[in-house]
């Protein structure tokens, strides 16, 4: 692994903290919703949230 930053690290936080929001919310949003297309709307909301985190947790490894 390459030395980041402690600021990097903040910011790696921050983001990957804020996908994870983002994923709950869309899954939520996407169990309460009664239209078929706004589920399937969150539902691809959530899968690309989880997504970012992993691609943003690769940076950690």
């Amino acid at each position: 692994m390459t030395n980041i930053s402690e600021l990097d690290l903040q910011n790696l936080r921050h983001l990957i903290g804020g996908c994870d929001t983002n994923h709950c919310k869309m899954q939520d949003y996407a169990a309460k919703a009664q239209d078929p297309e706004v589920r399937q709307f969150f539902q691809k909301s959530a899968q690309s949230a989880m997504t970012m985190k992993q691609q943003l947790m690769q940076f950690l490894q």
